[in-house]
């Protein structure tokens, strides 16, 4: 009903992706090769900025002959988004008419993306889709964990919201026993079959549910989403509701990228509306079960075209084949951010994510953690603790650092009450602030 009512397509997508995602592999990727070359070249006749980068580098569109011809461009950074600005916009397109999203990514910097409406469609329809993989139906209530929640208040909107999917917030910028408790009273009333939202902000749930003993919070699934769903975090999530996570990858800038699906055997890649490359320091794939940096290319967005994008995320490329019979290819895994990574005294790079999970097992009494590296040889542990942690605790936490990184590494423990998630609401468990000047170096010296 809405859906006519604003002449929107976006259960015609739907039901197409539904479809379409049964195709055999080789289907879904020969019309994501006549996808891609359709945006290279829509870029180079109709985009000032791309049209000066192929030429600079001595590239046209009939030079994609195969899709790893595509490696002839460079990649495209957030820094040369915010830099461009206008000249990214294609022509024929005005500001005014185009849909803005709007992100602050890992380095909370505004990053803005401009998209037509028939893109904004199909790129919901998408997350429709991945949905009902999870066992959600349209028009069924969803329990959301999120930060700074945006509700449109708009008759239209609140329309829309009651006829598509009524939703009930849980702040993250505030969640404290409080706001869990009011959260569960809503959850009473709405009754919603989905439990959606940040990954660790869905454990922190969890956990307070099991210490308030809650028994309201009842979701048919739960989809994970916006930041790495770390081991332990899935098995509490699941142990406390009762039902598997779905967990999903994706970024504002491109939307959704990958999702595991009822099989859980690792994470579709959403080859229907990007190309996907996982590339290494020197320039070069990844093999599956390498890791790579994600580089995405929007093969939706005209407005202002996303070409190589890299979204600043490590992944790992698989060549295994889900048993759900669905030919959409699958990712392994994502592995980090680039800015969670930490930089040995050797030139190493060390998965912060890796290093906080493989700590947060192994030692008892931590209910939270964040590891901050501002210079080679020093750490900062930013932790909150239980009655559990003792000092061998801590010596303990201490040598597994040194371990990795070497004994002379300087290691300062701040005790806290909560981590404080970032303005979006994510929580952030590693930070390098040397880790960007020692990429730019190495980049400069490969090059």
């Amino acid at each position: 009903m809405w859906a006519i009512r604003n002449q929107s397509p976006i259960i015609r997508h739907y039901k197409y992706l539904e479809h379409s995602q049964f195709f055999p592999k080789f289907n879904l990727l020969d019309i994501q090769w006549k996808r891609l070359r359709n945006i290279i070249n829509y870029a180079y006749y109709y985009n000032t900025y791309y049209n000066g980068v192929f030429k600079r580098v001595g590239f046209e569109p009939n030079d994609l002959r195969t899709p790893e011809d595509i490696k002839e461009l460079p990649i495209l950074s957030k820094a040369d988004i915010r830099k461009q600005k206008e000249s990214l916009l294609s022509k024929g397109y005005a500001i005014d008419k185009l849909y803005c999203a709007k992100t602050g990514g890992s380095t909370g910097i505004p990053l803005t993306i401009l998209r037509t409406k028939e893109c904004m469609e199909l790129k919901k329809a998408c997350a429709l889709r991945h949905n009902q993989w999870a066992g959600w139906r349209i028009g069924e209530p969803i329990g959301a964990v999120w930060g700074n929640p945006k509700k449109d208040m708009s008759l239209k909107g609140r329309l829309r919201s009651l006829l598509f999917s009524p939703v009930t917030y849980l702040d993250t910028m505030n969640l404290c026993e409080a706001a869990v408790v009011k959260f569960a009273g809503a959850w009473g009333k709405m009754k919603p079959t989905l439990l959606f939202g940040h990954a660790h902000s869905l454990f922190l749930l969890a956990t307070f549910v099991r210490q308030l003993k809650i028994h309201r919070i009842k979701p048919k699934t739960v989809i994970s989403t916006s930041m790495l769903l770390m081991p332990k975090e899935r098995s509490t999530i699941e142990d406390v509701f009762g039902v598997k996570v779905f967990d999903r990858y994706g970024c504002e800038e491109v939307s959704l990228i990958a999702s595991e699906c009822e099989k859980h055997e690792g994470m579709h890649l959403n080859i229907d509306h990007l190309f996907i490359e996982f590339v290494k320091a020197d320039g070069t794939y990844a093999n599956p079960g390498e890791e790579g940096s994600i580089v995405v290319t929007d093969l939706l967005s005209t407005a202002m075209p996303l070409i190589r994008y890299n979204v600043e995320d490590v992944g790992v490329p698989s060549e295994r084949i889900c048993s759900c019979g669905r030919g959409l290819p699958l990712m392994e895994r994502v592995v980090g951010r680039r800015a969670d990574y930490f930089v040995r005294k050797d030139g190493g790079l060390v998965s912060g994510i890796s290093l906080i999970e493989r700590t947060l097992t192994a030692v008892p009494g931590i209910k939270q953690m964040q590891l901050i590296q501002e210079s080679i040889d020093k750490f900062d542990v930013n932790i909150v603790i239980d009655s559990n942690f003792t000092s061998q605790n801590r010596e303990d936490l201490t040598n597994r650092i040194k371990q990795v990184f070497g004994e002379n590494i300087g290691v300062k423990f701040n005790y806290l009450d909560r981590i404080q998630q970032e303005k979006s609401g994510k929580y952030r468990f590693s930070k390098s602030t040397i880790l960007n000047k020692y990429m730019e170096d190495m980049t400069r010296d490969i090059s």
